[in-house]
């Protein structure tokens, strides 16, 4: 059973595509267990994955990466995610906030930023969240205050990806108080030893567990003037842009999560008896088996043609929100599924089926929750 097949894959895409599941075969299923039993960040994988060259090659060639384009990241996600989404988050997360520097930043951060990161001499990561604020952008409370030498954060992040790991981040901070609350937010980045920023590992999750989230405290930080990112005020349309090309991605965390929970529940009843016949031979197995596969192609034909949309700047906000919302509800249904149908087992933590049922419980929420795709939907929807 092959479900992420290259038939939908744009040609350019493919071979990145190879790639990526050989390293997976060889570096993220063989460790996926390990690393979700202990939660330890996979040092050993994300420095392989850079030797692969498949870390950090979206940033373009002219600071030193690939310049890998959304089709052939969305390609990668795929079968990352299908082999370990802890992992796969940790691996994807190495250039997370990149694409802002390099679309906004100037040339100067460019060369002092992207290239080392490009090297996979860093990593980088980006803080939005906080811990009483998710989805609403709007409504951040972090500030950066403008003074004589720079600029002055604080406040506080939560859910951030190598917060404690990172080089440095890019930071969302509300840098005005005016009416049009949209306009009140701009970009900085934020050296993670810069005096006054301070990180600490979030305690246990339930899922993706081999990929480390953290709480950052911004005590009077200083940053220079030139660390602004943008132009100041522009912050939130620059994460709305950010974000319509991430959301595609996390479709592709969605595919590859329910490709695994197929695959792992067609093998588990071809192999198993119950009242002296196969559990594949029951006409309500085949069913719920024929649901999962229906939607899978659907979530992933969607998932695809959004990808060539955004890219192309065709209805981007639409196209992103839905092919989001589709493929990680897609992920939710058939771990479901395939938990009910592997009985009682399916909590015993020797099944990856627990493990994907778990972890499918997160990309309904990061990128945005679903709830909050539902609305762009149903506003940049209308005919």
């Amino acid at each position: 059973m092959d479900l992420l097949d290259e038939s939908v894959v744009p040609e350019h895409a493919r071979e990145v595509k190879r790639e990526a599941r050989e390293f997976a075969d060889e570096y993220i299923r063989p460790n996926a267990e390990e690393y979700f039993d202990s939660a330890e960040y996979p040092w050993e994988v994300l420095e392989a994955g850079m030797d692969a060259g498949l870390v950090a090659q979206d940033i373009g060639e002219e600071y030193g990466g690939k310049g890998y384009d959304l089709e052939q990241i969305l390609a990668i996600n795929e079968e990352f995610y299908a082999a370990d989404a802890g992992i796969a988050l940790t691996l994807m997360l190495a250039s997370f906030g990149c694409e802002i520097v390099e679309k906004y930043g100037t040339e100067e951060q460019k060369d002092e930023y992207l290239r080392p990161v490009a090297a996979n001499e860093q990593i980088s990561g980006l803080a939005v969240s906080e811990p009483q604020t998710g989805s609403d952008m709007a409504g951040m409370t972090t500030t950066a205050e403008r003074t004589d030498d720079g600029w002055v954060l604080n406040g506080e992040k939560y859910w951030i990806g190598n917060a404690v790991e990172a080089d440095w981040l890019t930071v969302y901070a509300k840098t005005g108080d005016g009416d049009d609350r949209y306009s009140n937010y701009s970009m900085f980045i934020v050296e993670t030893d810069a005096p006054g920023y301070e990180a600490e590992h979030i305690p246990e999750k339930i899922g993706m567990r081999a990929s480390k989230q953290g709480h950052i405290i911004f005590d009077d930080c200083e940053i220079p003037e030139e660390n602004l990112v943008g132009t100041e005020g522009g912050g939130f349309y620059v994460l709305a842009d950010f974000f319509n090309h991430g959301r595609v991605v996390v479709g592709g965390h969605g595919v590859g999560l329910a490709a695994r929970a197929i695959e792992e529940t067609w093998a588990f009843v071809h192999d198993r008896e119950a009242f002296g016949r196969d559990v594949a031979d029951f006409q309500s197995t085949q069913h719920i088996l024929a649901d999962m596969r229906m939607e899978f192609e659907a979530a992933r034909a969607l998932n695809w043609r959004a990808a060539h949309k955004v890219a192309n700047g065709e209805d981007a906000g639409f196209w992103a929100a839905a092919t989001k919302t589709k493929s990680t509800e897609t992920a939710m249904h058939c771990a479901e599924r395939g938990m009910q149908l592997h009985g009682g087992r399916s909590v015993l933590e020797e099944y990856p089926i627990s493990r994907v049922y778990r972890d499918v419980r997160i990309p309904v929420i990061y990128e945005g929750a679903n709830e909050i795709q539902r609305n762009l939907i149903y506003r940049q929807g209308g005919v």
